[in-house]
């Protein structure tokens, strides 16, 4: 039987490592190092662990050179893997909000607490510090990731203020923490 998440190996560190760990690269035609997370564009992949630090090793080591003297990588490399995966965290709150599976605001979010109803919490990185208490308080034992500030909450929801949110559970709450556990590992790591 298949497994949906075999092991590939780092080629910065050496590491083997579930694909969803790592992150997927492939060369152009004219072998010009791209990303390939979504794992359809031609050629063969190669993986690099999903971290801000062992990418930007990778980038100042050049080990792509491992794929001939004339493979290069594009000097924003690093933020354009930065960008697209910050992206992806937000547009999964963006379509948890769109499928009615996320609530925003203190108040409504206790309350959805309250209720059992919540997969994990969100809450913006300039959350004041009363707020960020109350949210501790009624969280319990509920994860809360702080990773985006709330301009950038409120720009991906297309609200105003946006600081503390829930993501309930259902279909979408797994989605939304696999990408936003993505963006974190690749940030902290």
């Amino acid at each position: 039987m298949k497994t949906n998440n075999p092991n590939r190996t780092c080629l910065m560190t050496g590491e083997e490592k579930p694909q969803n760990m790592l992150l997927r690269f492939t060369l152009t035609p004219d072998r010009q190092v791209i990303p390939d997370f979504k794992k359809k564009l031609e050629g063969k992949g190669f993986y690099i662990s999903n971290s801000k630090q062992i990418l930007s090793e990778a980038i100042t080591k050049n080990v792509f050179r491992k794929f001939g003297k004339n493979t290069s990588v594009v000097p924003n490399l690093l933020e354009i893997v930065e960008n697209i995966l910050k992206n992806k965290a937000l547009d999964s709150i963006n379509l948890a909000n769109k499928a009615g599976d996320l609530v925003c605001g203190l108040d409504k979010v206790k309350e959805k607490l309250a209720n059992n109803q919540v997969a994990f919490l969100l809450q913006a990185t300039n959350a004041g510090t009363d707020g960020k208490n109350k949210m501790q308080s009624a969280a319990k034992d509920i994860k809360i990731l702080t990773l985006f500030s709330s301009e950038e909450l409120d720009k991906a929801l297309n609200k105003v203020n946006t600081v503390h949110l829930a993501i309930l559970k259902g279909p979408m709450s797994q989605n939304v923490y696999n990408q936003l556990q993505k963006w974190q590992d690749f940030i902290n790591s």
